[in-house]
């Protein structure tokens, strides 16, 4: 079924909780499995409903936030959907405590339960007023973002459409684009600390009602991380800044050379590769899309059947438009056991890693939509990244086809780019920590924090004030996750990590690297990150020698490329 004749309908919400009430006692007396496991799929497919209309409603109000009725259900969905948790948490709770539990987890798994017992422990319904307050905060700096008007060269952009000026090669109108970007967020600024600042001390509270200092373990509990802590994190973080920023470091030092332009760099000259301009995809988006069908029909046949799906059904929304909410997501939409993809083409070689790295989600979604239960089809943050950012690479030998004569630039932009990324991620989690650890710094002492982190995570960066924000050391404000998805982004950091693994598996043996691609994602969130690596023959990169190797071979390969066309 095509997207467009999907049907919403609000549900019941009085109907809903009766429903899960009645759940509850029915597992609770159940006398036999037969009986108990009955209850539970047939509570599993209301809430594979209940997140199909959720879903449906935080889609299309994500495409144009301007559109009054879906502004209207995702409010409704901000206070339900905290609402429902207290609904929710019973039916785990009676899970836990079944007679039954060793049968369920001998036909569906033990990580629903390890799951169940983390979700346990992050939830009092105390707590919902607040999680409804919370979930209202990040939908308005959604939709102030999305309001974003900026008057640039004669036009007016959103702050995705700009994105195309802000890599450009005229150095006098990339620097305006940035400055103009700048100016936008500073004059926001006020907004946006405040946003972030009640953000702030909600989840605070939130965290010392379960006992806790701060907000950080409950952060980790939202992410469901079951299988490092904090520890693991820090000396991941500790490597990064040990292995990977003079990486980093050396590589901006080269592009500053090519571009003529002094060591450091501002953030206007650092987002410009090549002094001839950046890789651009070649023709409209449909061409993009055309390379992307051509990709995924050569690449296997289950990516073919996958891709063509998406296609025929129409669940991709990839153009930048005026109300649209900014960045890119994969979805689920499981009545119809079909993904959705959510994006902002903007004439940058970030259109083409849309079609990779959300597809990379939505094929593992597409892989996995008849697991039962529903939880098990993704798995934790982290493993879902892995498929995205590990497809973004399968796709390199299509690079023709995608950027035409850019193609090799697109390829040394790929590589290096998926190593200085890390550096800057790792920052967004080191920063969060500071946040959530001193809740009670003020607006401009978390801007000061942000600042020095810059100094050890990004010293290529220039903080000379010439660009508003950005050059202040003010800049997270723009990274979506910091507001809506706390701790989140080192995710991003460690699938990096597996990700640049698979990189050097392609150069050796690209069929041996997809088999242990489909073996990992075949797999889908049956088993905790570091299991799922394990199982597929792959490295953890908690383990401080993958990341100094995948390090290594990158830079070897990065010195060795040829650069003709700087």
């Amino acid at each position: 079924m095509k997207f467009k004749d999907m049907v919403y309908e609000r549900p019941n919400p009085d109907k809903i909780k009766e429903m899960l009430v009645e759940f509850v006692e029915r597992l609770k007396s159940a006398e036999t499995y037969e009986e108990a496991k009955k209850v539970f799929l047939e509570q599993e497919e209301e809430s594979k409903h209940v997140h199909t209309m959720a879903n449906l409603a935080s889609i299309r109000n994500s495409i144009n936030t301007k559109d009054e009725f879906y502004e209207k259900e995702k409010e409704f969905w901000d206070k339900f959907g905290a609402e429902l948790r207290q609904y929710i948490q019973p039916f785990n709770d009676a899970l836990l405590e079944s007679p039954f539990r060793k049968d369920f987890e001998e036909e569906f798994g033990s990580l629903m339960f390890v799951n169940a017992e983390i979700h346990k422990r992050a939830f009092k319904p105390e707590m919902v007023p607040l999680m409804v307050k919370e979930n209202e905060l990040d939908t308005k700096y959604s939709k102030l973002i999305a309001s974003a008007q900026i008057e640039f060269n004669g036009g007016t952009y959103t702050l995705s459409q700009l994105g195309t000026f802000k890599t450009g090669a005229d150095d006098e109108e990339r620097l305006a684009a940035w400055k103009a970007e700048g100016k936008w967020y500073k004059e926001n600024q006020p907004e946006l600390d405040a946003i972030y600042d009640e953000l702030v001390k909600l989840r605070t509270e939130m965290g010392k009602m379960l006992g806790h200092e701060n907000f950080v373990p409950l952060g980790y509990d939202h992410m469901t991380r079951n299988c490092y802590d904090k520890n693991d994190v820090e000396e991941f973080r500790a490597a990064v800044v040990k292995y990977l920023v003079p990486v980093a470091e050396d590589i901006y030092k080269r592009q500053a050379e090519r571009l003529g332009k002094t060591y450091p760099l501002s953030f206007a000259d650092a987002a410009l590769s090549f002094r001839s301009g950046n890789p651009r995809p070649k023709g409209t988006p449909d061409d993009i899309v055309a390379a992307g069908k051509k990709f995924y029909d050569e690449l296997s046949p289950e990516t073919s059947l996958f891709f063509n799906t998406m296609l025929d059904n129409e669940l991709m929304d990839l153009l930048s438009t005026e109300g649209k909410r900014a960045g890119g997501y994969c979805t689920s939409i499981p009545d119809y056991k079909v993904p959705f993809i959510f994006a902002n083409f903007n004439g940058t070689q970030h259109d083409v890693e849309v079609v990779t790295h959300e597809a990379g989600h939505a094929f593992a979604a597409w892989t996995n939509r008849n697991r039962v239960p529903m939880s098990t089809v993704w798995p934790s943050m982290e493993g879902c990244e892995v498929h995205s950012m590990s497809m973004e690479f399968f796709a390199d030998p299509w690079a023709e086809d995608f950027f035409g004569d850019d193609k090799d630039k697109y390829l040394y932009n790929h590589l290096s780019g998926s190593i200085t990324f890390i550096p800057y991620g790792t920052m967004v989690d080191h920063f969060q920590h500071i946040v959530y650890e001193n809740p009670d710094l003020t607006p401009a002492e978390r801007h000061a924090e942000w600042k020095r982190l810059l100094g050890i995570y990004m010293p290529w960066m220039k903080l000379d004030g010439e660009i508003p924000v950005y050059s202040d050391g003010e800049g997270w404000q723009r990274q979506l996750h910091i507001y809506g998805s706390p701790f989140y982004y080192i995710d991003y950091c460690l699938a990096q990590t597996v990700a640049l693994g698979f990189w050097a598996m392609i150069q050796e043996d690209p069929k041996n690297a997809w088999k242990h691609y489909m073996a990992y994602t075949e797999q889908g969130g049956s088993a905790t990150f570091t299991e799922l690596l394990k199982n597929a023959g792959l490295k953890s990169p908690f383990d401080e020698n993958t990341l100094r190797g995948v390090c290594e071979k990158a830079k070897e390969y990065l010195d060795n490329f040829e650069i003709t066309w700087a």
